[in-house]
């Protein structure tokens, strides 16, 4: 961005569409990987993410006048909340099943999970534990991260997204992409290498992260 987060979130809200478009497309990737994080878990093969992300944007242009925040973490905690009321909908639509219905996650759950798998993007940019200040610039690395994440072949995102943000082993990643698990580790290890080149390319920082075994 030319501009600063701070100035272009001011300028949208005044009412400046190219500087809200703007946003919008910084942060269309980061909404993509916790989309796709969420639905992995819960709704794999009901709903599309690129859908419920575009959705979430375009509630977000709707109701911009609203947004009370000024910076970058108040603007992405304020999309996490419209992206988690929209998987809820999702969530509450195909729980049609008795059963279904008693695995019903609740909104806070869903926006739980939404946090906590922005803070996985980016855990390890602060060594030491924590404070709300890291978490908070942590999530905003999280952004730089899926940035990155979307520059990479479709079967990189993948196996990143279903061995980290989903937690899932290497067999069961395996039997997801239809690859051995000695294939899936090797795929993954292929895929940290390319996403921290990616990162490199994008502002030549050089961070270690994401190094998930």
């Amino acid at each position: 961005m030319s501009l600063s987060v701070e100035k272009a979130i001011a300028l949208a809200r005044s009412g400046d569409r190219n500087a809200c478009e703007t946003l919008f497309a910084r942060y269309q990737p980061y909404l993509l990987v916790l989309a796709r994080g969420q639905l992995g878990r819960h709704l794999r093969g009901k709903c599309d993410a690129s859908d419920l992300v575009q959705q979430t944007l375009l509630e977000a242009f709707r109701d911009f006048s609203f947004f009370q925040g000024h910076t970058e973490a108040d603007l992405l905690a304020w999309l996490r909340r419209i992206l988690a009321n929209n998987l809820y909908n999702e969530t509450r639509r195909y729980a049609t099943q008795a059963r279904a219905a008693q695995r019903e996650l609740s909104l806070d759950q869903i926006r739980s999970g939404l946090d906590q798998s922005s803070l996985m993007m980016a855990r390890q940019v602060a060594a030491s534990v924590p404070t709300p200040m890291q978490d908070a610039a942590r999530r905003e690395e999280a952004v730089r991260v899926a940035l990155a994440l979307a520059r990479l072949p479709e079967d990189y995102q993948s196996v990143l997204i279903l061995r980290v943000f989903e937690d899932l082993s290497s067999e069961e990643v395996a039997m997801r992409m239809n690859r051995s698990p000695g294939a899936v580790r090797m795929l993954q290890m292929r895929a940290l290498i390319a996403l921290k080149e990616a990162l490199n390319a994008l502002d030549n920082d050089a961070l270690d992260f994401l190094d998930h075994p």
